[in-house]
């Protein structure tokens, strides 16, 4: 049984969006490490993002267009960086954090309606 596209690409998208946020932003609950080898392990990191994150676009162009794989990507960057935020950083959600990804969200509509 073959998975649709929609579901695949997401998919993808959802798990190289954890390695990304990890990789960009994991490091600074650990200030006391020293650059180089945050940068070094950064990468390290990053290469398992890059390693979903490839595949979900070649998979998803043709069903999207590259406006929409950019948007679909956002809008999960967003929504695991919000809980990524709250449950590893501790740091609290705000109400015009919520406004303001909504405003995205409202964004990400216009793209994909149908005009």
């Amino acid at each position: 049984m073959q998975l649709p596209v929609p579901a695949v690409t997401i998919g993808l998208l959802l798990c190289s969006n954890v390695f990304m946020t990890f990789a960009w932003y994991g490091h600074l609950k650990h200030r006391g490490s020293a650059l180089p080898l945050v940068i070094l392990i950064s990468w390290g990191i990053a290469f398992f993002e890059y390693m979903l994150q490839v595949p979900a676009n070649r998979i998803g162009y043709g069903y999207f267009n590259a406006a929409e794989l950019k948007t679909i990507q956002e809008v999960i960057s967003l929504s695991v960086f919000c809980f990524f935020s709250v449950f590893y950083l501790n740091e609290p959600l705000r109400w015009n954090y919520i406004v303001g990804f909504g405003l995205i969200v409202l964004a990400a509509w216009v793209i994909f309606k149908q005009w």
